[in-house]
């Protein structure tokens, strides 16, 4: 019989971990999976930077007075949690690490369309990282993440041309990025993976890329723009000098609103893998998942408007942006009805990554019904700059990317390491970090929509107010201890976990088609696909040949490849 791919008792030795040796071996890497891991380092380091800016704004919002910090320094805390964590985790974590190690693999190619291109990204990644750390280091910025003019280009006295000099590096990242996918996937396909045939894991992120090649040379121009007037002094935000202020809301919310559809959309690419798998049906209704995902890309470029209901933006303008917003709503929730359509009576396993999947179905849910709250033009008034923004934006990008992110790196965690981590620790910690998380940020729902104002390290000593940050910080607290459980029980694995099979999960795709860890041109040879995507086969037309695990007894398509045994 003809051998077609790497088989569990037979995982080569030579993969792609091992292949080389020294720091070397790993700075001039091409190989896609090594970069990814790379991307996995400066994400991982990022985060923590963030999360602990994160802990002082908590531990500050725990008493109504402002005895931590002044409101400058706590103005500088604010700010830089939010550049480091929207700009250096958010957008990147999926699409650079996951993304970046599976998009070969899931498509049968051995590497992406340009590896050298691929290396560069990475570096253009962390220059930018570590010039937005210098300018933290130096003295902070003040300004919010969000650069708002003219407070950015005439008044603060902060580091600000040097962190949006970090930030404009940072985009040319996500744009080669999102050029490698573009290519990749529309060149490199192994024979017979048509486009109804890609995982929707593929589908999210060509529409994510989409969405970068797009959008990010706006906001890199307009950072730049906030640079040069601030050092050049030229009219174009300053009215005084026959600029506009709200020029520049125009620009920066073009594409900041677009990315909040780069931190969601593989996360949901991710869902999809989870719950089609996990549920052991196919994706019910795939064409108009996968096509939502385009659905979102497009619409998400016409949606800014939405963040300038209380600006000089006319009544006319704003209905218009109002009804594209509810709009947008729609091809989101095509996805979470099929997600639970192909829930529907499935044979659903609760393992960790579901427990992520699910989770994040529950928070995109809250995210996303309370963004229509903000897309109503009286509701949007009375609760803009107040904490319920601050909420809903949490739901939705740090939620929706967060449990993504966590569920796609416990699923192929296999396939990255070649180990198992401990189930148990798992679903433990996927617990705790949808508890802390909702126990965060759901207080600041009611205290926003009570009134309390964003931004602001001090608060009117109101019991109740007081009560709901007290549960935020506590939230925090539990999400900040569930998030360190993973941390140390992956880095466990690595040396002292379980051998990982080929197919751990028992699952049809193609990522599971090669050796844990895979080698380091990802197929022996390369594979011919004949079957759909998510197209599991009734038991009595299971082709499985060998010996193997009971976990490796996939419902396989009769005409799929199946495994061989040397």
């Amino acid at each position: 019989m003809e051998e077609t791919l790497a088989t569990p008792s037979e995982t080569p030795r030579v993969n792609y971990l091992n292949a080389r040796y020294g720091l070397k071996s790993w700075l001039l890497t091409k190989d896609h999976k090594r970069i990814a891991l790379l991307y996995l380092g400066g994400v991982s380091l990022f985060f923590l930077l963030g999360g602990i800016y994160a802990m002082l704004i908590r531990i500050e919002l725990l008493t109504p007075k402002g005895d931590l910090f002044q409101s400058q320094t706590y103005n500088k805390v604010f700010t830089q949690h939010g550049i480091i964590m929207v700009f250096f985790f958010l957008i990147p974590a999926i699409p650079a690490v996951l993304g970046n190690f599976l998009v070969p693999i899931m498509i049968g190619a051995k590497d992406l369309a340009f590896p050298r291109i691929n290396l560069l990204s990475w570096y253009i990644y962390m220059l930018g990282g570590i010039l937005t750390i210098w300018a933290l280091l130096s003295g902070g910025v003040d300004t919010g993440w969000t650069f708002y003019v003219p407070y950015s280009t005439n008044f603060s006295n902060t580091y600000v041309v040097l962190a949006g000099l970090g930030v404009f590096v940072s985009g040319f990242s996500s744009i080669l990025t999102g050029l490698n996918f573009i290519v990749t996937i529309h060149t490199m396909r192994a024979p017979g993976m048509t486009w109804f045939r890609l995982p929707l894991f593929i589908w999210s992120h060509y529409a994510t890329s989409l969405i970068m090649i797009l959008g990010t040379p706006v906001i890199a121009i307009t950072v730049l723009l906030v640079a040069l007037e601030r050092i050049a002094h030229i009219g174009i935000f300053d009215p005084r000098l026959g600029g506009d202020p709200v020029l520049f809301q125009h620009m920066f919310w073009f594409y900041s609103h677009p990315a909040v559809y780069i931190m969601i959309l593989p996360s949901m690419g991710v869902i999809s893998e989870l719950i089609a798998n996990f549920s052991r049906k196919n994706i019910f209704g795939y064409s108009f998942v996968a096509f939502s995902s385009i659905a979102i890309a497009v619409f998400g470029f016409l949606v800014w408007g939405h963040h300038m209901f209380v600006s000089s933006q006319s009544i006319y303008a704003g209905m218009i942006f109002s009804f594209l917003s509810f709009a947008v709503a729609i091809p989101s929730a095509v996805k979470v009805f099929n997600w639970s359509a192909t829930l529907f009576r499935g044979s659903v396993s609760y393992d960790t990554p579901m427990l992520y999947g699910l989770g994040l179905i529950g928070l995109f849910l809250i995210g996303g019904m309370t963004g229509l709250f903000l897309a109503a033009i009286g509701l949007d008034v009375h609760v803009t700059d107040t904490y319920f923004v601050v909420a809903h934006f949490h739901y939705v990008m740090v939620g929706g990317t967060l449990m993504g992110y966590l569920g796609g790196l416990h699923y192929w965690w296999p396939k990255i390491s070649g180990r198992m981590y401990p189930e148990s620790w798992g679903r433990f910690a996927a617990l705790i970090i949808f508890v802390g998380f909702n126990l965060t940020f759901f207080p600041q729902f009611v205290v926003g929509y009570m009134g309390m104002p964003r931004r602001y390290h001090a608060y009117p000593d109101i019991p109740i107010w007081q009560v709901l940050n007290v549960m935020s910080t506590a939230g925090a607290t539990i999400l900040g201890f569930g998030m360190l459980i993973p941390m140390v029980y992956l880095i466990w694995s690595m040396r002292y976990g379980r051998a990982a099979s080929a197919n751990p999960w028992a699952l049809p795709g193609l990522e599971w088609r090669t050796s844990s860890p895979p080698p380091t041109e990802n197929f022996t040879v390369t594979p011919v696909v004949t079957w759909e995507a998510y197209e599991f086969a009734p038991p009595e037309e299971l082709k499985v040949i060998g010996k193997l695990e009971p976990r490796d007894r996939a419902d396989y398509p009769p005409d799929y490849p199946a495994y061989t045994e040397s």
